[in-house]
C-alpha cells in the first residue's frame, strides 16, 4: 500500500489531490510568463504569446492550444477590472506519481492570477541599488522555466543588502542579467547590454528598451559587461515587464554617476512608455 503525508495527516497515496503531484512541484517541469498593462492595456501580449510558445516548444510540452491560452489571459485580465495590473500564468507537464521519465499521455496543469500593480514614483526619481551574485543557474535560461531556485536566492540575499535587485555574475566574471530583470549600462552614447544566448532570457522589456535607446539615438552594444566596467559606466539601468527601467544608482554599495538617475536613463524611461499608450 502506497501512502502519503499531507502536513501530519496519512492518506493512500491513490486518494491525493493531484495538485500534490504536479510536476512543476517535484521538478520545476514547467514554464511561465508574466505581463502587464497600463492604464486598461495589455502590453505586448502576442511578443509574451511568442515568447510562452517558444518556452513550450523547448521543453517539448506539445499539445497546447495557444488560442485558448490567449483567450483564458484576457478573460481572467477582464474579469478582474484592474487598470494597471500583473498577469501572471504558468503551464506544467501535469500531475503523476513521482517520476523523472514523463509519460507522453499526461494532461498539463494550467494556473493564473491576476494582481494590481503599484509603481513607486520614488523609486523612478530616486534609483535603487542593486549587488552582485554568483549565477547558479542552469545552462539554458533562454528558456522561461519554473526552475528558479538560484533566483530566489540572489534576490533574498540583495534584500538583505537592502538592494531591490540582484545582479548574475558567471564564472568568467562577466554580468549576464539580473535576476528578475535586464541590466543595462550607458557608456557615452552607447547603450549597452550582455547578448542573447543560452545563458540570457530573451526579456520582451529589453527588446523595447533596446528599440528606445534606438530612438533616442543611442548605439547598441551588446557585449557583456564585468562588475568593475558597471561601476565605471556613466549609467546603469534594469529593465522588467511589472516595472520597465529603473536607474541603478548604487552597484555593489558604489555609486553611480551622480548618485541619481541619469539623463540617458530618464530618456528612455519616457520613450518606453510611448510604446504603451
Amino acid at each position: 500500500m502506497r501512502i502519503a503525508m499531507v502536513q501530519d495527516r496519512i492518506v493512500p497515496a491513490g486518494e491525493l489531490d493531484p495538485v500534490y503531484l504536479d510536476r512543476g512541484v517535484f521538478f520545476g517541469d514547467g514554464v511561465y510568463e508574466v505581463l502587464r498593462s497600463y492604464d486598461g492595456k495589455l502590453f505586448a501580449l502576442e511578443e509574451h504569446m511568442e515568447r510562452f510558445a517558444r518556452s513550450l516548444s523547448e521543453i517539448e510540452l506539445s499539445g497546447i492550444d495557444l488560442g485558448e491560452i490567449r483567450s483564458r489571459v484576457l478573460r481572467a485580465f477582464d474579469a478582474a477590472g484592474l487598470a494597471n495590473a500583473m498577469i501572471y500564468f504558468h503551464i506544467t507537464r501535469g500531475s503523476a506519481p513521482r517520476n523523472r521519465v514523463w509519460d507522453a499521455g499526461l494532461k498539463p496543469n494550467f494556473f493564473l492570477t491576476v494582481s494590481e500593480l503599484h509603481d513607486k514614483p520614488e523609486d523612478k526619481a530616486e534609483g535603487i541599488a542593486v549587488s552582485t551574485f554568483p549565477d547558479w543557474r542552469w545552462k539554458r535560461c533562454d528558456i522561461k522555466s519554473l526552475n528558479l531556485l538560484p533566483n530566489v536566492l540572489a534576490c533574498t540575499a540583495a534584500a538583505r543588502k537592502g538592494c531591490a535587485e540582484a545582479i548574475f555574475v558567471n564564472d568568467a566574471g562577466l554580468i549576464t542579467e539580473g535576476a528578475g530583470s535586464a541590466f543595462f549600462a550607458i557608456r557615452g552614447r552607447s547603450l549597452q547590454t550582455a547578448p542573447l544566448t543560452a545563458n540570457i532570457l530573451p526579456s520582451i522589456t529589453r527588446q523595447f528598451t533596446i528599440k528606445a535607446g534606438r530612438n533616442i539615438g543611442l548605439e547598441i552594444v551588446e557585449e557583456s559587461l564585468t562588475p568593475e566596467q558597471a561601476i565605471g559606466s556613466d549609467e546603469l539601468l534594469v529593465a522588467s515587464t511589472t516595472k520597465d527601467i529603473m536607474g541603478v544608482v548604487k552597484f555593489d554599495d558604489k555609486p553611480i554617476g551622480n548618485g541619481k538617475p541619469g539623463k540617458y536613463t530618464k530618456l528612455l524611461a519616457k520613450e518606453f512608455r510611448s510604446f504603451t499608450v
